[in-house]
């Protein structure tokens, strides 16, 4: 079954997020994900939107999500999204 990765991110320190961008690309093509949108500037609805970028990236299984998630290489590099940034991420199961 089809899962959807979300991130909404709030870049606080740009030279530490540039460390995980970096990196970011290399690792994520040795896995079987997608990229289905990235916007820093995406239409507010309803709420509050607090955040500098919105990710969302798409998984044919749960299992292609967490090999790459919490593979070592992937863990290696997210403590300097985690560092530079604050961030709201879920992962949603697609429908059939």
């Amino acid at each position: 079954m089809i899962h959807y990765f979300v991130a909404q991110i709030r870049i606080e320190n740009p030279e530490e997020y540039e460390k995980y961008l970096n990196k970011f690309d290399d690792i994520f093509s040795g896995y079987k994900g997608e990229y289905l949108a990235i916007d820093e500037s995406p239409t507010l609805l309803e709420g509050n939107w607090n955040y500098t970028k919105s990710v969302l990236i798409k998984f044919n299984t749960k299992k292609d999500f967490e090999d790459w998630y919490y593979s070592d290489d992937y863990q290696r590099i997210l403590k300097h999204r985690l560092k530079s940034s604050k961030c709201d991420t879920i992962l949603i199961e697609g429908v059939d």
